[in-house]
Parts: C-alpha cells; structure tokens; sequence
C-alpha cells in the first residue's frame, strides 16, 4: 500500500491549530493565545494605518505655501507619537473588554471549558466589526485632533492633514477588521462547534471584500481625490511633485492593494479549501469527517451545513447497512435503487440450503438460555460466513434453523454448484470449530416465486416454492445420516462438473409431505459421527 504524500507546507501552515484551533485546547490557555493575537492585530491595523498617514503626509499630500516653519512638523510629529500611543493603548484595552470581559464575554464560557450559549456565540462573531468600530471611533478623534491643531497655520493645511488622518483611519479599521477576524478565529471555532447561529449584525462575505477594496484601492483612490481637491486651491503643484505624487499612490496601492487581497483571499479560500478536502475524504467513504467551523460569514455557515450533510450520510450509511444485516444486503440494495416496493413477486430459479440443529430441545433444556445464545451465536457466524462465501445469502433465521437462498434477488451463475460447496464447507466447519452443535443440512433448487410478502404497513422478501420444502425435508432426513449433508439429485445433475464429481447419488425415498420419490444425493469420502457431541461443561 503506497504511503500518502505529506501535506504541502503552505496548507500545513494555514490548517495549523493556531489559526483555526485545536479542540484540545484547555479554555484558558486558548484564551490567553488569542488575547495576544488580537493584541498584536489592533498594534499592527494601527501601525499600518501611521504608515499610510505619513506616506501621503510626505509624499502625497500638496503643502500650502508658509506652512514649511518646522514647529508646525515638530507639533504634528508630536501629536501623532503621543496619540497613536494612546490610541493603542486604549484599542487594545477596549478590545479586549468587547472580546473577554462582561456578560457574554468569553471568560463567561470559555474559561469554564463549557458550550456557549446562542448569545455568547454572537458576540465572538460580532467581535471583529465591534473593535472595527472601535478604532474607526479612535481615528474619528484624531481628525478632529489634527484638524484643529493645523487650523492654528493654515485653512487648508487643516484639511489637508484632517482628510490624511481620516485615510489613515479607513486603513486603520479595515485592517483591524481582517486582521481581527483571523486572530479570532480558534476561539469562533469553539464557539460554532455546538452549531451555528443567528448571524444578524455578522458582516459576510461581501463586507470582508468591501473592506479589502478599501483598503487596496479605495485608499490610493482617495489620496488621488485628496490632490485634485488640493490642486483646486490656490496651492500650486509643480510637475515633481505630481510624479512623486503618482508613484507613492501607485506603490500604495500595489502593497496594500495585495495585502488586503491575500488577507481576504486567505479568509475566503482557506475554509473553502477545508471543505473540499472533507468532500474528498466523503468521496472515499469516510463518513466520520467532521470539519472545525471557524468561520464568521457564509462561509461558516457553508461548514456547518457540511457537517450536518455528512451527519446525515453517516446516520443514512448506519441505516442502510444494519437494514442489509436484517433482510440481506442484495435484498437491501435493491430495496434502495427501486426506491419502492411493491407486494408479490417474479418466478425464477433458484438453490435453497437448509441448515437445522440437531438436539435442540434437548439443548434448552439442559443449558441456560445465556448459554444457547452464545452457542447459537458462533453457530450462526459460521452459517453465515461460509453462504456468503459461496454467493449466497441468508433469507431468514428460525429460531435455531437458517434458509440461504443463491439465485435471488440477483442472477447466479452455477447457483446449484455454489450452494452444494456451501453445504459441504459449512458441515465441515460446523464440525472443527462448533463441535458442540450437530445440524443436518439440505439442498434444492428449482423454480420459486421470489419477491416481498405482507401488507403494506409490513412485509419480508422471501421465497415461496416446492424447492423450500423439499430443502426442510432433506435436513430432518440428514439429522439422522451419519453425513448430517443430503441434497436432491437435481441439484448434483444441473451444477458444474468440478462440484458434481464431490457427490455421489443414493437410494430414492418418498419426503415427508410430498407424494413421490426423491433421489438424494451426499457428499463423497465423509467421516462423521452420527451423534452431535456433548456441550462442553
């Protein structure tokens, strides 16, 4: 068997159970590792945003002119270390109490290593537009801020430095957001894996690549609009400042452009990918996939949904085969592909083997019923094995008695063959390995009426014909041949010859029940006992 190929190291990397979760994981522990993870995504959605504001403030951003007084630049660089310190310092703070702290918190549920309820469940998915929100409120006032400061020099230096401010705030937000949600995601995972939920207030699909667009394009967008709205003024712009202009706005765009395309591409793909993986597993049968729902959106829903799917298949597939151990599973199958049964049957020709133990009341009497179970059970396993073996089936069990029938519901070649090298395999195992059981053993064949019997509320799929009866006659006559194995002669004449040559035929004698005579046929060479041998103590 050729060993599978190792994963490939980038989905080893973004299926590892610090991104997605690990079940495992004591509540606390997990709580702790996504409180540093969230942490570091609000400093770094921050730092990312200061990068934007200074690129456009240096670069981009026209100056009006008397505002190159270094005090101004000295006032600004001192507000923003100051502010962006704070503003740090209280995202992360109020992130945290929106994420851990109060009623429906996760130290309400997650510490406790229970399942949380419906409400708790929201407010982790709620949690990344929440600290968006946060810091889109944190910028806000940096606008005012720096606009208010700046309207000290100038009008225009005001608006200008106030709309930079605001774009870095819109980058700001954006970016916390995705970045947010992916540091999340281990303990969304916790939270869906009792179900999904209501998503009302969740933003999907749609908002994380409305986010991204922002981020990657609508900022450099804005920028541009920034310059014309500057170049309407009376702030003249010369030509290298324009080309600066540009190429900033363009690598801009190309790094964050590609930044919020990876991170929303990650997000998007990367649970489709767990998906189709488990669609694959399905594929080859393995009904006991089950995949980690850690997904805020649609997406998530998408992996919940395939949960409940394959949970149906698995129950539908448990179904279907404890039905095949009751009727058969030829008869099983083709119950399912008809997908509806109707009452009565269709003639055909098939061989019946008859299998009855010998001594049985004599057995009830003198074990307990413990005891028979057990001993019938092996029996049984026996019966069972050495028919399938063979390309039959077993249509019924009678108490301590078993019809196997080879033929029906689905053609057999050398149906009559198969069932007497059943017969002879099955005495022979019967006497090695169950020797405290005897059973005489017939074999028929003929033509039968094979099909479902009952009513509508309930009904069996048996076979009705001489060739059953005549089967239950030859096991009452074997019980008391020391072959304990007789079968029609017909049965020998119609199987092919390497099985025929195993039999030879014997005298003719009216069965039980039947009027006319029956030549019979039995194994050749057959050393046997004509006593079963007593139960072991």
């Amino acid at each position: 068997m050729p060993t599978p190929s190792p994963k490939p190291l980038l989905e080893r990397l973004v299926s590892h159970p610090w991104l997605i979760g690990d079940p495992t994981t004591p509540g606390r522990q997990l709580g702790k590792r996504v409180r540093w993870f969230t942490a570091t995504a609000i400093v770094v959605a921050n730092a990312v945003g200061a990068a934007v504001v200074i690129c456009f403030a240096l670069f981009v951003l026209p100056k009006p002119e008397g505002v190159d007084d270094p005090e101004i630049y000295l006032s600004n660089l001192a507000l923003a270390l100051a502010y962006l310190a704070i503003a740090i310092a209280i995202g992360v703070s109020w992130g945290r109490r929106l994420v851990e702290g109060g009623p429906g918190g996760t130290e309400a549920w997650l510490h406790q290593d229970r399942q949380p309820t419906p409400d708790e469940q929201l407010r982790v998915l709620r949690a990344p537009l929440r600290i968006m929100v946060v810091e889109a409120v944190l910028w806000g006032i940096a606008v005012v801020g720096f606009a208010g400061l700046n309207a000290v020099f100038s009008v225009l230096l005001a608006l200008g430095v106030g709309l930079t401010v605001a774009l870095g705030g819109l980058t700001t937000s954006s970016v916390a957001y995705l970045l947010t949600e992916l540091a999340l995601r281990p303990v969304a995972s916790r939270a869906l894996a009792s179900g999904a939920t209501d998503r009302r207030g969740v933003p999907g699909v749609t908002s994380r690549w409305l986010l991204a667009w922002a981020l990657g394009t609508g900022a450099p967008i804005v920028g541009l609009g920034l310059v014309g709205i500057v170049a309407l003024t009376s702030v003249e712009i010369e030509e290298n400042a324009l080309a600066v202009t540009a190429v900033t706005l363009s690598s801009i765009a190309l790094v964050f452009g590609a930044l919020a395309s990876l991170l929303a591409a990650y997000a998007t793909v990367h649970p489709i990918g767990s998906i189709r993986r488990g669609l694959a597993k399905v594929r080859e049968g393995d009904f006991d996939v089950q995949l980690g729902v850690w997904d805020s959106t649609e997406i998530g829903l998408l992996q919940a949904g395939f949960n409940e799917m394959v949970a149906g298949l698995r129950e539908r597939e448990r179904i279907r085969d404890l039905f095949g151990r009751q009727v058969g599973h030829e008869v099983a199958q083709q119950a399912l592909a008809r997908g509806d049964v109707d009452l009565g049957g269709e003639e055909c020709d098939v061989a019946v083997l008859f299998v009855d133990v010998i001594g049985s009341t004599e057995l009830a009497a003198t074990s307990s019923p413990r005891e028979v179970v057990d001993l019938l059970n092996r029996f049984f396993a026996e019966v069972i094995e050495t028919v399938e073996r063979n390309g039959g089936w077993i249509n019924k069990f009678e108490g301590d008695a078993a019809l196997a029938i080879f033929g029906a519901p689905g053609r057999l070649d050398d149906a009559d063959g198969r069932a007497l090298r059943a017969a002879r395999e099955l005495d022979e195992r019967l006497r090695e390995r169950v020797d405290q059981l005897a059973a005489g053993i017939g074999v028929a064949s003929g033509a039968v009426v094979a099909g479902h019997i009952g009513a509508e509320q309930r009904f069996e799929y048996t076979v009705i014909g001489d060739p059953v009866n005549e089967a239950a006659r030859l096991t009452e006559l074997a019980k008391s041949r020391p072959t304990r194995v007789l079968a029609a002669s017909g049965v020998v004449e119609r199987a092919l010859d390497d099985e025929a040559a195993r039999w030879e035929l014997g005298e003719s004698v009216e069965l039980r029940g039947r009027g006319e005579l029956t030549t019979i046929a039995s194994p050749r060479a057959v050393e046997a006992s004509s006593q079963p041998q007593p139960l072991a103590p």
